[in-house]
């Protein structure tokens, strides 16, 4: 951006800027004046001129293509965090509101959006091809929520019980594909004004699908903004697990109407407030809009065991942490604020219940709407709302890293257990630290008859005692799962409650934890990774989705340690024994009236056993995806595992199919599932090929990331990748600058690797490439990598005896 003149207008008189001074570095900019400025009301007179950049920030350009095959570009903006100022002069922080008046110029035949509606539109002057719009005033509100948006847009629309006017804007010709978002919108937007007991503040409310986006949404006050896959459903191509996410992101990003936009973090040190809080608040939209997703059994594996495995690191960081340049705000978006923060919110918000917790909320709402806050705020009113010690329970989730592990053994005392508790800090190493203050935990026991007991554990030790407790009776600590922290039993216990598992005597969510958490304590050395693995294979009758997913993903990580190792293989075949029971229950086709859970199971079976090189599955993929190429199309719900499979056994002529069906996809969705499935090419020939087709121009700047990271799960894949990155580094930064996907590349790119000389490798080369925004990222990346080399060499004898019996 270049200012070009400076003026301040008040009652005495206008003064001109005799200097103007832009800071890249500190992204600032000063106006001197040559007099002394009056105290007052005034105005400050800027002209300035800006481009429609094309790195996904700011103000910037979106190529998008017509039905009849044009390419054209639209003008979009993401100011989240720090880039309004890439559009406007502004005070450019969260703290600073203030109200907009938009004005936007424009082809006549181009849909024009911003945050409110329109006040009037009327032709330019001196050219009647163009059009000016004119929008309301904007609320007080932050600046990186200004939004405004030119280009080619079908919509549908409804309103809500409430009148609210609420469209979802479809590229061209796709306008049906809106109508589940629609749907969900038309639902969520009055539960959130019963939850909060607060009307939604404005008249209408846009969604629009966006071409081009480096998020996956961004919640401007009435115009949220979405990445294509994020918002548009197809009923006939779009897999459950998308139309799942869909359902998920808008909820997550109406909550920020309130939660983010009506009342704002003072500072970037508490965007948890924002993020957390939807993270977690999106789950109970979903529940009550389609309980059969099951969606919190699902939060288990898509937040909370992500939180718990980057907490542990000795890289992460407190979910408030102090921000100063505006390059460090970009790391602070990650699976701390988002999913620690959610994890620890749903864990307050069965401390004090969900009474207390809306009372609370809905104070806090109002006594800070169009204001902003600090988390103690909002500490203060669920206090006042529960009876409860909310801030000095909450402070240490909030202000340190880590979370405790609960060693927990048992003795018998007649007709009563006596379980005796030792909390400490868990790292992902394994290490002790005995100068860890203890935290405040709320502790909850489930008994085999149901029944849960509570109370806080704010010393380092203690014991509880349990009437009317059996000998053979299991206990569980952390009643599903909702404490942030692990648990680690004694073998005695421990093998307790895998004989509840296996008699279905507690739920899925509950089942879930203690399998997560053996594998953690495994991962860490604490516990021993064959156990872990016979662990898993107790879990044979299991039927729940969720513990699957869990068990699946742990299993990958073991898969993906040992691809170096001399047995390698015969892991594969005992990944294929884990997963191949499960098959027959599921089948290849859907069956009437079965449930959404079901079609997700199926999904991952057959991914699993495709990427295990299971001979039927690899044989009735194949033959499916012939068929397929005749038009007897692959179910939504299998195409991603069909299409890996077939890349992963194909040949040259397989990637050619492949790479024609990216070039006529019509679907956002489609397109990346070609992209991810073209990950698992083995030959290294093919490799580059795919590596080099990312950065064709073939694929969306917003989806390069994602296909070069899928092109690092195979072994000579993590070794080409890694050095295709060093080599189109320059490259990559100039596509993107800054920002998250670059931290993400940084990580697909890395994390697999196994030996120390690597990460030291990683070291070297970003050292000689610095890039501010993603230092923490290579941090993670690094002490991953030596975790990962420390697992395989204290558990890689044990492991390959293990295999080469199961083999």
């Amino acid at each position: 951006m270049k200012v070009s003149a400076a003026k301040f207008l008040s009652s005495s008189g206008s003064f001109p800027a005799s200097d103007i001074l832009i800071s890249d570095e500190h992204e600032t900019l000063t106006l001197v004046f040559d007099r002394p400025l009056p105290v007052g009301e005034a105005h400050l007179h800027l002209s300035f001129v800006g481009n429609l950049n094309d790195k996904m920030k700011g103000f910037y350009r979106s190529k998008y293509v017509t039905p009849s095959g044009e390419e054209r570009f639209g003008a979009v903006t993401q100011f989240e965090a720090t880039d309004a100022r890439r559009a406007f002069p502004c005070w450019d922080e969260p703290a600073v509101k203030a109200t907009y008046d938009v004005t936007l110029v424009c082809p006549k035949d181009r849909v024009a959006l911003s945050n409110m509606p329109v006040k009037s539109e009327v032709p330019l002057s001196d050219d009647a091809d163009w059009k000016v719009v004119e929008y309301e005033r904007t609320p007080i509100m932050s600046t990186y929520l200004v939004a405004f948006v030119v280009g080619e847009y079908d919509y549908v629309e409804e309103r809500d019980e409430d009148g609210v006017l609420i469209r979802v804007y479809t590229p061209l010709g796709k306008k049906e594909q809106g109508l589940f978002a629609l749907k969900v919108s038309v639902k969520t937007l009055p539960f959130y004004k019963r939850y909060f007991n607060i009307a939604y503040p404005l008249v209408k409310m846009d969604l629009i699908a966006i071409a081009d986006f480096a998020m996956g949404a961004m919640e401007n006050w009435g115009l949220v903004t979405y990445r294509e896959r994020r918002l548009l459903v197809d009923p006939a191509n779009t897999s459950a697990t998308c139309k799942q996410d869909v359902a998920k992101v808008v909820g997550h990003e109406l909550a920020h109407q309130w939660f983010g936009n009506l009342v704002t973090m003072e500072w970037w040190t508490h965007l948890w407030l924002n993020e957390g809080f939807a993270s977690w608040i999106e789950n109970l939209c979903v529940d009550e809009c389609f309980p059969e997703y099951d969606i919190w059994t699902q939060f288990m594996v898509q937040r909370y065991a992500l939180a718990l495995e980057r907490d542990a690191m000795r890289s992460s960081h407190p979910i408030e942490v102090p921000v100063g340049h505006p390059a460090e705000v970009e790391e602070i978006f990650d699976a701390i604020s988002y999913n620690k923060g959610a994890s620890v919110i749903r864990m307050l918000h069965d401390f004090i219940g969900d009474d207390a917790f809306r009372a609370g909320l809905h104070t806090y709402l109002t006594a800070f709407s169009y204001k902003n806050t600090f988390t103690e705020d909002l500490w203060h009113h669920l206090e006042k709302a529960s009876g409860k010690p909310v801030t000095s329970v909450m402070s240490d989730w909030t202000s340190r890293m880590g979370f405790p592990c609960i060693k927990v053994t048992s003795h018998q005392d007649g007709n009563c257990r006596v379980l005796t508790l030792e909390q400490s800090k868990f790292s992902a190493d394994g290490a002790k630290s005995a100068s860890d203050s203890p935290w405040k935990v709320p502790v909850s026991i489930l008994r085999r008859d149901g029944k849960v007991e509570r109370f806080l554990l704010e010393e380092r030790t203690a014991t509880h005692r349990l009437e009317g407790v059996g000998a053979s009776d299991w206990l569980k600590l952390n009643a599903g799962t909702v404490g942030f922290y692990r648990v680690q039993y004694s073998t005695e216990m421990l093998d307790q409650l895998m004989e509840g598992i296996r008699l279905g005597e507690m739920s899925a969510r509950d089942r879930f934890n203690v399998e997560n958490d053996v594998f953690a304590l495994a991962k860490a050395g604490i516990g021993s990774t064959v156990d872990m693995l016979r662990v898993m294979l107790a879990f044979a009758d299991e039927e729940n989705y969720t513990v699957w997913n869990d068990i699946a993903l742990n299993w990958s990580e073991v898969a993906s340690l040992l691809l170096e190792s001399d047995y390698s293989e015969q892991a594969k075949t005992f990944g294929r024994k884990l997963f191949e029971p499960l098959l027959p229950r599921v089948g290849w086709d859907a069956q009437p009236g079965e449930g959404h859970l079901k079609s997700l199971l199926r999904t991952l079976v057959v991914e699993m056993l495709g990427r295990h090189g299971h001979e039927a599955v690899v044989e009735e993929s194949k033959c499916r995806f012939e068929k397929h190429l005749n038009q007897d199309l692959i179910a939504a719900d299998l195409r991603s595992p069909i299409y890996s499979t077939v890349v992963r056994v194909g040949d040259e002529k397989t990637l050619d199919v492949m790479m024609e069906l990216h070039r006529i996809a019509e679907m956002h969705e489609e397109r990346n599932l070609i992209e991810r499935a073209l990950g698992a090419v083995k030959d290294e020939v093919l490799i580059r090929r795919v590596l080099e087709f990312s950065l064709s121009g073939a694929v969306r700047s917003q989806d390069v990331v994602f296909m070069i990271g899928a092109v690092s799960g195979t072994l000579a894949g993590r070794r080409l990748t890694w050095e295709f990155v060093k080599e189109k580094w320059e490259h990559l930064v100039n596509m993107y600058e800054s920002g998250s996907l670059l931290s993400r590349l940084i990580k697909f790119t890395t994390e697999g690797f196994v030996t120390e000389e690597k990460a030291r490798e990683v070291e070297e080369f970003f050292a000689a490439h610095p890039l501010p925004s993603t230092e923490r990222s290579i941090q993670q990346s690094c002490e991953q990598i030596r975790l990962r080399a420390a697992w395989l060499a204290r558990d890689g004898d044990e492991l390959r005896k293990f295999f080469t019996e199961h083999a």
